[in-house]
């Protein structure tokens, strides 16, 4: 069984980047990535977010994240090319995720230890 994880994008109403951003990962099938990945978009400004963290986020949205669950937790992920989209994006999302692997989130990698949940 495919593991799937979130994807996190926070964004802002009326900002064009973010809209821009959502957009293109949305035409994306982030399901075909490994591992898959599941897209939730949250607005820094609608109360969802506790202060510090709408704080942290204010001036630098859009930002990615992926939240790997309880037991590895979330990496943000570097800013990208408001001009990537398409086949760009999804390769340069599958290059993130592997350095994340290679960087050993843990002791197992990420496909090992959720293959055994």
């Amino acid at each position: 069984m495919k593991r799937v994880f979130t994807l996190i994008l926070y964004s802002r109403s009326g900002c064009c980047l973010c809209q821009k951003l959502e957009e293109r990962l949305r035409a994306l099938p982030l399901e075909e990535l490994t591992p898959s990945l599941l897209l939730n978009v949250i607005d820094i400004d609608n109360g969802e977010l506790s202060q510090e963290e709408r704080i942290l986020y204010d001036l630098e949205v859009p930002v990615m994240k992926i939240d790997f669950g309880f037991s590895i937790g979330k990496y943000s992920l570097p800013r990208v090319s408001p001009r990537i989209g398409g086949q760009s994006l999804f390769n340069w999302l599958q290059k993130e995720i592997q350095k994340l692997e290679k960087n050993n989130l843990s002791s197992k990698s990420l496909f090992e230890e959720f293959n055994e949940l």
